[in-house]
C-alpha cells in the first residue's frame, strides 16, 4: 500500500495538478453577504458531524485540442469517511434518486439491508469502475467482517466537456490517495476532487458543503452535506430565491480558439474568436451528487426520507431533475447500529417521529448552501478542445442581490 500511495503522488505530481486536499482560501457564500437559513457548524461542511473526514485527489493538466489517453485532464475522486479512517464499523443509510440518469452503486444492498460499510467516493462517469474495484481492494483487509464486503457506494457525473473521460486517467492510486488524506475540518470546495471537470446551472461547479446545527431544544444535532454539483442550465439559477443569471453579463461556456473545429463545436466557439459565442444551452445532461450525514438517531428508513429532502435543496437553486440529469442522494448517520445480544437482539436508539422535522429543513438547507458553496469556489476553466467554463462572478452576483435588497453584511 506505501508503494502505491508514492506512486499515486508520483503520478499527480507529474500531471501538475494540485494538491491533495489543498487548504480552502477561496470567498464562500457567505462571504459574499449572501443570505442563508440556519445555524452553521464550526466549520460549515460536512466534517461537522463528527467524525465525518474529506479527501480529494485532483488531476489537472495538458490543454489544446484533446487526444484521447493523453488530455487534456480535468478530473479527480472525492471520499467520504462516516466515522473516519480508523473506524470502519457500519452505518444506518438510506439513498433517494431524484432522477436516475446517472449511477450510484451498492444501492441495492442499501435498500435491503440499510447499511454502509465502505466509505464513499464520487468520481467522473466512467471512472466508476476503477473507483470501485480500487475500494473493495482497498477495504479488504480493514473491513471489521469480510461477509459484508464488495458493494462499495461510488458516484459520478458527468465532466466529458472539459475532460478526456474517454481517456479513463483516474487510477487505483488516485482512489488510495484521497482515502488517505481525508481529514476533518474545511473541506476544498469548487474545481477539486471528483468535482474538477464539472459545470454546475451554466457556471463552474464542482465540490461543495455545508452544515446546520440544530438548537438544544431541538436535539441539538448537527446535519452536514456535500456535493458533486453538475446538473442544471443558466435561465434556471436562483440564488437567495432571486434568478441572478438573468441579470448576470457573462458569457455561456464556449470554446475558446479560432483552431479548426468540427461543426457542432463551432457554433459555440467565444465570440472573441470571431464566432457568435457560446449557444445557451437548453437541454441538461448533467447530474448531481448529494451525501448528507448527520448524527442524529436516524434508521434507515428515516435516512431515506432525509435523502428525498436533498431534492428540496436542489430545488431551491432552481434545479428540476432534467430528464438528463442523474439526481442521486445519500444519508447516512453516524450513531451506533447496535450490538447484537445472546440470542442476536440489537438495540438502538431513534429519534422519534415527532421531533424529526427540523433535520429534515436541515437537510434542505445545507445542501442548498452546499451548493451554492462549490459555485462561489470554483474558479474559470478551460480544458478539453480549449472549451471555457466561466466561474459565477462574485461581484456580480453581489450586485443582482442588492438590488433585490437580499444581500446581506458580511
Amino acid at each position: 500500500m506505501i508503494g502505491r500511495l508514492a506512486a499515486a503522488v508520483g503520478l499527480i505530481s507529474a500531471l501538475g495538478a494540485a494538491p491533495l486536499h489543498p487548504q480552502q482560501t477561496p470567498a464562500r457564500a457567505r462571504d459574499l453577504g449572501i443570505p442563508f437559513d440556519g445555524t452553521p457548524g464550526r466549520w460549515n461542511a460536512i466534517t461537522d458531524v463528527p467524525g465525518v473526514t474529506v479527501g480529494h485527489t485532483t488531476l489537472i493538466s495538458g490543454s489544446g485540442r484533446l487526444t484521447p489517453g493523453k488530455g487534456p485532464v480535468r478530473t479527480g475522486v472525492t471520499a467520504v469517511f462516516p466515522r473516519g479512517r480508523g473506524d470502519l464499523s457500519p452505518v444506518f443509510a438510506g439513498w433517494f434518486s431524484l432522477n436516475g440518469n446517472g449511477e450510484m452503486t451498492g444501492t441495492a444492498w442499501i435498500e435491503d439491508y440499510g447499511l454502509l460499510f465502505y466509505p464513499i467516493a464520487i468520481t467522473n462517469t466512467n471512472s466508476v469502475g476503477t473507483v470501485r474495484d480500487a475500494l473493495i481492494e482497498w477495504g479488504a483487509s480493514r473491513l471489521p467482517d469480510p461477509r459484508y464486503c464488495c458493494l462499495p457506494v461510488v458516484a459520478e457525473t458527468w465532466d466529458g466537456d472539459l475532460n478526456d473521460i474517454f481517456g479513463f486517467h483516474v487510477t487505483k492510486e488516485h482512489v488510495f490517495a484521497a482515502l488517505a488524506k481525508a481529514a476533518t475540518g474545511p473541506v476544498a470546495e469548487g474545481n477539486v476532487g471528483g468535482g474538477t471537470g464539472m459545470q454546475c446551472l451554466g457556471f463552474k461547479g464542482g465540490i461543495g458543503s455545508s452544515s446546520r446545527r440544530l438548537p438544544a431544544a431541538r436535539g441539538g444535532f448537527t446535519v452536514g452535506a456535500l456535493v458533486q454539483c453538475n446538473f442544471g442550465l443558466r435561465r434556471q439559477l436562483r440564488i437567495a430565491g432571486i434568478p441572478v443569471a438573468r441579470e448576470l453579463q457573462v458569457p455561456e461556456p464556449c470554446y475558446d480558439t479560432r483552431e479548426p473545429l468540427d461543426s457542432a463545436m463551432a457554433r459555440d466557439r467565444c465570440a472573441a474568436n470571431t464566432g457568435t459565442g457560446g449557444s445557451k444551452r437548453e437541454q441538461e445532461h448533467g447530474s448531481i451528487i448529494v451525501v448528507l450525514a448527520t448524527d442524529a438517531p436516524l434508521l434507515p428508513h428515516q435516512l431515506r426520507r432525509v435523502a428525498r429532502r436533498a431534492a428540496l435543496g436542489v430545488g431551491r437553486m432552481g434545479g428540476v431533475a432534467g430528464a438528463g440529469s442523474g439526481d442521486l442522494f445519500i444519508a447516512f448517520a453516524t450513531g451506533p447500529t447496535g450490538t447484537p445480544d445472546s440470542v442476536g437482539i440489537a438495540t438502538v436508539p431513534m429519534l422519534s417521529e415527532d421531533v424529526i422535522d427540523p433535520v429534515y429543513e436541515a437537510a434542505v438547507q445545507a445542501t442548498e448552501e452546499a451548493i451554492v458553496n462549490a459555485m462561489v469556489a470554483a474558479r474559470t476553466m478551460t480544458g478539453a478542445n480549449w472549451y471555457r467554463v466561466p466561474a459565477l462572478p462574485h461581484d456580480g452576483v453581489r450586485e443582482v442581490l442588492a438590488r433585490h435588497g437580499r444581500l446581506v453584511d458580511r
